[in-house]
């Protein structure tokens, strides 16, 4: 910031400079002959220390070199008579030695004159006097006795002395005396009391007096004032004061209106003198002590130049101003009235300068003119002397004319130069002025060093000098490089003065210069040079910031500059150097401040500099950190069941405090334990409390701001309450049974604080609702329940328990319903009927049990369904048992998810809080047909030209019976539109077809179904192309099929996490190829994918994927493969993070009873396995496949690890799989219109009621199959393969 300055103030110098050259006449070189002209001099009004040598300055130049001489007091002064005077060498400066003289011996008026043949110049009259500090007269104070309220003025009067001295009020010990609005210092040094205290008492009020020249200090007398209280002594004492020490009776000592102490009456006068410093005051008495205030009737005060001072009491003005005169009214104020008082100001002007005669060179016959133009109030007077002597006294000359403030000459002559005086003086000074008129004859001369360098920043302006002399004045033109244009347009201004201004420089402007300066004498010419830079930027400026205590601050300041120019960049904190603290880190654009301190706040400024320009910008440092914690608790207004607490808050650290807690200890029952209570604002330091009987208190508080919770205060005295009865009873009552006998009342036992006083029990109360009898009670302590034997089963009973203690019971309870005991139903539900809707769902009615019978809470009924077999089996293949709770006294249910053509079994039980009842006889019912699964697989053989093969199996689920299939095919074009669809019908017992008159290199998509009497079941698609020629059929069966994508395959990829074990994969997929996969790992794993066919359509798809691990991070990418299971495009991978698994889930696999339950289920299959090769060795054929069938979730196909293909069970013994089957297109088996799911109907596996108040998963074992296991291997295992495996 300090450079910044350095370089306005530089360029306003230059401005300055050059504005004088414009504005003065010509410099006239040292080697020309010219008048002396005086350089320096001493001021007017010299003061001299005594005790040095007295230097009086006086310094002059010219051609030839000046001649000095003094006068003094108006008559000549011969500096060689006397030896304590030396006049220095080529100068006119006097060194006086006053050692062993008097200095008074040379006080006086000092002028000087230089003179050589060309005139003379004289200096101002130098007003030579020595600095006095004389002493303070000694006199004898009495002790001064004022009543209390009186005003009261001690005067310091001190000695007068050159220049005045300075005043001050200090007491014995060296320390300045207070001061305040009731006690202040005036403008004399005198102290004024507006009403006086008991506290003014005192011996020791002490006026000193520093004089700053001699730098001395005098104090007067101690002044001793003793104030006294005329109400608290008797008559007869006061009596005596008041003859015999003369005590300021006559003035008031009670509160009344201001009056002024000085100035004195309504009104005064004062003047002063322009440019001067005006001060007004105003002092004024009464009680209570007066307020101050200052306006100007005529006008609005000065606010740029005026201050306020000594408590509103002074108005300072400066710099004053004609316009400052006027009136200005001080008001004295307080409770009582007011006063006021007009101080009528009137401006003066000793002579100022309008228009100072400048020097003239002239060429022999020209003409000039000297002009003396002064003001001031009176008017001065103007005088002209010539060579030091009055005009009218001089030689006449003819060519020069006096006209009051202007000298004419005319046809001037060679030899006629001279040194012109004016003096312009009224009553407050005046002024000398020296202008010589120096005659020559001289060629042009440039001043300006050749070859001179600027540089200027862009658009700034641009001055090239071209400083000449001459006589006549030289002519001044311009030209740019190897222009010949003389340079005088825009934008180009070509001063008086010679020099040369751009307005706004460009890079443009940049070139050599030439100046040519040219008289009647002659010709010169200069050259200069002009570069334009670009200017120095901040681009990223700092910010303000706001860092807690400790924390790292870091301000950016990114710069742009001209590359030609050195930058050097530098902080500052509050204008000045950063503190030299290691903490400071100063980087090429950045300033870091690590573990921030208090001490570290203020305003930052990075600073870039060059040798022409600079930028800076700045933002201030605020720490922050929590409150100090409050001070001073104070317990106030204290009540029986309430206190009042106060408090002093701590230093907030720059946040506010946003709300204070207060907390309390229980020494009683809790002691060293602390409780919020209650919490106040910010704002406020004071909390009214509600209190507890029986506790003893201690309170503290917390402030809390923006960074967070201050240190505890230190705790409050304690604060003990009386006991008294419980004001509250015990919540959270319950009467809930936990036998079938009895009868558990239950509460939540009051606290400490809550019991009010000693002894704290609990009265129990109950009876049995709806029954005429007495409450029956019993009290009990120490204890949160009681329980009541011998109660019949699940009955209403009123219960209430109320606190009791030494002093009293507790307000009257309120009763609470509760029930005894619950028991197992003893009746199962009857009439039940089942109504067959479709293949899918079911309708299930029953009569409801008695009330009687179920003995408890009805919770609903539960439906338990399996079932027994398909239609087409001889045989029964029960599966597990599936379970729906209907909630409440339901009559009828909904059991959706059923198979079509299959036989069911149910039975139906009550259910209330102690368990279930006995279940209802078992009911069979049939469902309908229903449309079949999807064929379990396609595929293509024996690719030729203008044939190919197709095989396909049944449905896994035929659900009806099979009445055929149906093939629909069309070829696809390069562009992948779709040609006319052909269709075939085929009988159920058919599973092949050779297709004839295709085109050959041609691809065909394929689309078939199954159907049964109830419609056509899901549709699964296969695509081949015929082949072109013999070289073509030689290739891998699997080349046929790798058609590649034109363009991406995939676009618009998205993952979202569904619950903890699940993630939902969306995409578009636009490709030929219809192997599509999600392939998914664990992140950072070395194993391998797992993969799971998808739906290989084009459009939209997503995917589920389940069974994955809660917490756990999957990398998950979609891939297209071909029949040899080589990629034939890949997305990139997602990054999908699951949810952790809740704390309070289970993990089944801890769980003892799930263990055992697995190991029962692994034994039960090897048992079914040496039972199923016992029968293959007989011939038998174990029916897997049926089985498979039977327990295949109708979403999820099997595939085969090797090649990614489906497969099906054969009955041949060689058990190898077949392959080239395909899911369907849409990747999920289609179900009837009519089939529901369970969470239409039921309600799930959470055990949460759905609408319609069924309820599914609680009771079923039966478990989901997660779709990734549709990646395993198809192959059907035989018996003696397995048993192989367990060898």
């Amino acid at each position: 910031m300090d450079r910044k300055r350095k370089w306005v103030l530089s360029s306003g110098a230059l401005l300055v400079i050059f504005l004088g050259r414009m504005t003065t006449a010509l410099e006239v070189p040292l080697d020309l002959p010219q008048p002396p002209t005086i350089t320096h001099q001493s001021p007017k009004d010299f003061i001299i220390d005594p005790r040095e040598n007295i230097l009086i300055y006086c310094e002059a130049k010219g051609k030839p070199h000046p001649s000095f001489s003094w006068t003094r007091n108006g008559t000549h002064f011969d500096v060689e008579k006397d030896s304590k005077v030396l006049m220095k060498p080529s100068s006119g400066t006097l060194v006086i030695d006053i050692s062993g003289e008097k200095a008074e011996a040379y006080e006086g008026i000092y002028q000087c004159t230089a003179r050589n043949e060309h005139g003379t110049a004289v200096s101002n009259n130098i007003f030579i006097r020595q600095s006095r500090s004389p002493l303070w007269s000694k006199e004898r104070k009495e002790a001064i006795m004022v009543q209390v309220g009186v005003s009261l003025v001690l005067q310091c009067r001190p000695p007068a002395g050159l220049p005045p001295p300075i005043i001050f009020w200090m007491d014995n010990n060296f320390q300045r005396l207070p001061q305040n609005t009731r006690v202040s210092q005036a403008l004399n040094g005198d102290l004024y009391f507006s009403n006086v205290l008991l506290d003014d008492t005192r011996n020791d009020y002490i006026c000193y007096a520093r004089f700053p020249h001699t730098q001395t200090i005098q104090q007067k007398q101690p002044i001793t004032v003793k104030v006294l209280d005329m109400d608290a002594i008797n008559e007869t004492v006061a009596a005596l004061y008041n003859y015999t020490n003369n005590l300021f009776v006559d003035s008031p000592s009670g509160e009344r209106r201001p009056s002024f102490m000085a100035p004195l009456g309504r009104s005064s006068t004062q003047m002063a003198l322009r440019g001067g410093v005006l001060e007004l005051e105003c002092i004024a008495e009464g009680l209570p002590t007066p307020e101050v205030s200052w306006y100007k009737e005529s006008g609005d005060l000065p606010s740029s130049r005026m201050s306020f001072h000594n408590f509103q009491k002074t108005l300072k003005i400066a710099d004053v101003m004609e316009a400052d005169a006027g009136d200005y009214r001080c008001t004295a104020k307080n409770s009582l009235g007011s006063a006021h008082h007009t101080i009528k100001v009137n401006v003066k002007a000793a002579p100022f300068w309008i228009s100072a005669p400048r020097n003239l060179i002239l060429a022999p016959k020209e003409t000039g003119i000297l002009t003396c133009r002064v003001s001031g109030d009176p008017k001065p007077q103007i005088a002209w002397s010539v060579n030091g002597v009055p005009i009218e006294n001089s030689p006449k000359d003819t060519s020069r004319k006096v006209e009051d403030d202007t000298v004419i000459l005319s046809d001037v002559q060679t030899g006629s130069s001279a040194v012109y005086q004016c003096n312009a003086s009224n009553e407050f000074g005046y002024l000398l002025a020296n202008a010589f008129v120096n005659v020559l004859a001289e060629a042009p001369r440039v001043l300006t060093p050749p070859n001179n360098v600027y540089q200027v920043i862009t658009n700034n302006p641009a001055f090239l000098d071209c400083a000449s002399f001459g006589s006549p004045i030289p002519t001044i033109t311009w030209f740019k490089d190897s222009q010949t244009s003389i340079l005088n347009r825009d934008p180009y201004v070509i001063h008086n003065n010679g020099t040369l201004e751009i307005n706004v420089a460009q890079s443009l402007n940049s070139g050599k210069y030439t100046c040519i300066a040219s008289n009647n004498l002659g010709t010169r010419e200069n050259h200069v040079y002009l570069e334009v830079k670009e200017p120095t930027r901040i681009l990223a400026q700092p910010e303000y910031m706001v860092v807690q205590r400790n924390r790292k601050a870091v301000f950016e300041c990114k710069v742009k500059h001209d590359p030609t120019l050195i930058p050097t960049m530098n902080w500052l904190k509050d204008n000045g150097e950063l503190p030299d603290d290691e903490r400071f880190l100063v980087d090429t654009d950045s300033l870091t401040i690590n573990e921030v301190t208090e001490e570290d706040e203020g305003t930052y400024t990075c600073v870039m500099n060059t040798t022409l320009d600079q930028d800076s910008a700045s933002a201030m440092l605020t720490v922050v950190e929590e409150p100090d914690p409050p001070t001073d608790l104070e317990l106030t207004d204290q009540r029986e069941r309430s206190v009042q607490l106060t408090w002093i808050p701590g230093d907030e650290h720059n946040s506010p405090t946003q709300k204070f807690l207060v907390q309390y200890e229980d020494l009683l029952h809790q002691a060293g334990v602390w409780h919020n209570l209650t919490e106040e604002e910010g704002t406020k330091t004071t909390a009214h409390l509600d209190l507890s009987p029986y506790a003893y208190y201690s309170f503290r508080v917390l402030a809390v701001n923006h960074v967070g919770f201050s240190q505890p205060s230190q705790p409050s005295r304690q604060y003990r309450t009386n006991p008294a009865a419980p004001d509250v009873n015990p919540t959270d009552v319950h009467g809930v049974g936990t036998e079938h006998n009895n009868l558990v009342i239950s509460w939540k036992e009051l606290t400490g604080l809550q019991s009010n006083g000693p002894g704290l029990q609990y009265k129990v109360n109950w009876r049995q609702k709806d029954v005429e009898e007495d409450w029956l009670s019993e009290t009990v302590a120490n204890a949160s329940k009681y329980v009541v034997s011998g109660t019949p089963t699940f009955v209403p009973y009123e219960v209430k328990v109320q606190a009791v203690n030494d002093y009293g019971n507790g307000p009257a309870p309120e009763a609470v319903v509760g029930y005894s005991g619950e028991d197992v139903p003893m009746s199962a539900p009857e009439s039940v009927q089942v109504l067959v809707q479709n293949g899918t769902l079911a309708e299930v009615h029953w009569e409801p049990v008695l009330t009687s019978m179920v003995r408890g809470r009805l919770q609903g009924y539960k439906v338990s369904y399996w079932r027994e077999r398909s239609l087409h089996q001889a045989e029964a293949q029960q599966e597990e048992q599936q379970v729906l709770l209907f909630s409440g006294n339901r009559t009828d249910g909904r059991l959706p998810g059923l198979k079509p053509y299959s036989l069911y079994t149910l039975n139906i039980r009550v259910v209330n809080g102690k368990g279930e009842g006995p279940p209802s006889p078992n009911h069979n019912f049939e469902t309908p047909e229903g449309v079949p699964g999807p064929p379990s697989f396609l595929r293509i053989k024996n690719t030729d030209m203008d044939s190919l093969t197709l095989e396909w199996g049944p449905p896994q689920d035929n659900n009806g019976r099979l009445t055929g299939y149906t093939l629909k095919y069309q070829p696809v074009n390069s562009s992948n539109e779709l040609g006319p669809v052909e269709e075939m019908m085929f009988p159920a017992n058919e599973t092949t077809v050779i297709l004839a008159d295709l085109k050959y290199s041609t691809r065909y998509k394929f689309y078939f179904n199954a159907k049964t009497i109830k419609g056509s079941g899901p549709t699964i698609t296969e695509e081949a192309v015929t082949i072109m020629d013999e070289a073509f059929i030689q290739q891998p069966i699997v080349d046929v099929f790798k058609v590649r994508p034109i363009g991406p395959a995939f676009t618009n990829v998205n993952s979202s996490v569904v619950g903890e074990e699940g993630a939902v994969i969306s995409w578009e997929y636009f490709g030929p190829d219809k192997n599509v996969y999600v392939e998914y790992i664990v992140e950072n794993s070395k194993e391998d994918w797992t993969k799971e066919f998808v739906n290989g359509s084009s459009g939209s798809q997503t995917h589920l994927i389940k069974g994955l691990k809660p917490g756990t991070s999957y990398r998950v990418r979609l891939v297209v493969k071909d029949h040899s299971e080589a990629t034939i495009h890949s997305t990139e991978e997602l990054v999908i993070t699951l949810p952790a698994m809740k704390s309070d889930q289970v993990d089944l696999a801890t769980q003892g009873w799930f263990i055992g339950l697995m190991c029962a289920i692994a034994l039960l299959i090897l048992v079914l396995l040496i039972i199923c090769f016992i029968k293959r060795n007989k011939g038998g054929k174990y029916p897997v496949k049926e089985k498979e069938d039977a327990h295949q979730d109708p979403e999820i196909q099997p595939m085969k690890d090797d090649d990614g293909t489906f497969g099906e069970y054969s009955d041949t013994e060689d058990h190898k799989p077949l392959k080239g089957s395909r899911t369907p297109s849409n990747g999920t088996v289609k179900r009837d219109d009519s089939d529901d799911s369970l969470v239409d109907y039921g309600e799930g596996g959470d055990g949460q009621f759905n609408e319609d108040g069924s309820f599914i998963g609680q009771y079923s074992g039966k478990k989901e199959k997660d779709t990734h296991e549709g990646n395993e291997s198809s192959e059907a295992p035989s018996p003696v393969n397995a048993m192989n495996s367990f060898v």
